[in-house]
């Protein structure tokens, strides 16, 4: 089920305010995507929390709404709008 690219990085920066949230539509089918989350809020956490963190936030999309998604996760020292 397709998704807009907007609705996605809404939830993504709603969940890392202040972060660097990139969402990159991979074949343009709304349907497959990259997304790239750099924040302060990953720093001290494993690869795995903070890719854990970006499934809580994007919830639902992931339970079948969404069919593919490459997470790439970036800790900051300091969050800012534009990185």
């Amino acid at each position: 089920m397709p998704i807009a690219q907007d609705k996605l990085e809404d939830l993504l920066k709603h969940a890392f305010p202040k972060s660097q949230v990139t969402v990159t539509d991979t074949v343009g089918d709304a349907d497959h995507y990259e997304v790239k989350v750099c924040s302060s809020q990953f720093k001290g956490k494993s690869l795995m929390e903070q890719h854990k963190m970006v499934h809580m936030a994007l919830g639902s999309l992931l339970a079948g709404q969404l069919h593919a998604i490459s997470i790439k996760t970036v800790a900051t020292e300091e969050d800012s709008v534009n990185v």
